[in-house]
């Protein structure tokens, strides 16, 4: 049995805290974020650059006076995406980033590693599309952890994290305010687990162990989230661990 996960993916809304708390992990020794947060020395896959990436090939469609081909600027500042199948484009890269680059290394490499996946979904069917096009050998050894906050608290600390300096970093990116309201306003998270703060997704035919993790009120706090990230992935590891079998 694995001290470790080898592939956690974190869930969750704008500015819900998922880059936040891979930030606080990247802080943590070696062997204490093993021994208390079950992560090994761990590798980020963050669909949001491959989200920025398809922006800014399509400014220089335009550029070349072609039509942009799946995204529009935002009357509110970035982009819009207007194409949805880009949503779907972004886990397949997900795929095969992970398959090239991590699974294709073998079982070994997950003995002192973690891949930390991360993306943000709305909408009617989001996470239940999202979770179901991630392919069988990325869900096989993953755990989900969907760090939860209201819509509001999402706006606001999307509103407050954006420098515009920095419009393509991972910690400092704002969404448009008119993509918040109209696909991030909602999404299916409590639907899909049954409102259930922990256990199993059927996906694929895999049981993929999940929790819930409250992230409200905001805290920089160490000792704060110390408790608030420890209590969450005891819990999933403890799932992770006592999940059936896998046979692919």
């Amino acid at each position: 049995m694995s001290e470790t996960f080898d592939h956690l993916v974190a869930l969750g809304r704008p500015a819900c805290g998922k880059s936040e708390f891979i930030d606080f992990m990247t802080h943590v020794p070696p062997d204490e974020r093993v021994a208390r947060y079950h992560l090994g020395e761990f590798q980020v896959v963050d669909d949001f650059v491959f989200l920025w990436a398809k922006f800014e090939e399509d400014d220089i469609w335009e550029r070349l006076g072609r039509p942009r081909q799946v995204s529009a600027p935002s009357d509110t500042g970035g982009y819009m995406v207007t194409d949805d199948i880009l949503w779907s484009f972004l886990i397949e890269k997900v795929n095969q980033v992970i398959a090239d680059r991590f699974l294709a290394q073998g079982p070994a490499y997950y003995h002192d590693h973690t891949v930390l996946i991360e993306f943000s979904r709305g909408g009617e069917a989001a996470y239940r599309q999202a979770l179901g096009r991630l392919s069988q050998q990325v869900l096989a050894q993953a755990a989900i952890l969907y760090i939860d906050v209201s819509f509001e608290e999402s706006l606001r600390r999307n509103r407050d994290r954006y420098d515009e300096d920095q419009p393509d970093s991972i910690l400092a990116h704002s969404v448009p305010v008119d993509t918040m309201y109209s696909i991030y306003r909602a999404d299916d998270w409590r639907e899909l687990t049954g409102a259930k703060p922990a256990g199993y997704l059927s996906i694929h035919g895999l049981s993929v162990p999940y929790v819930t993790m409250h992230n409200e009120p905001e805290s920089t706090d160490p000792a704060v989230l110390e408790m608030r990230y420890g209590e969450a992935l005891d819990e999933l590891k403890y799932l992770y661990d006592k999940r059936p079998p896998v046979m692919l």
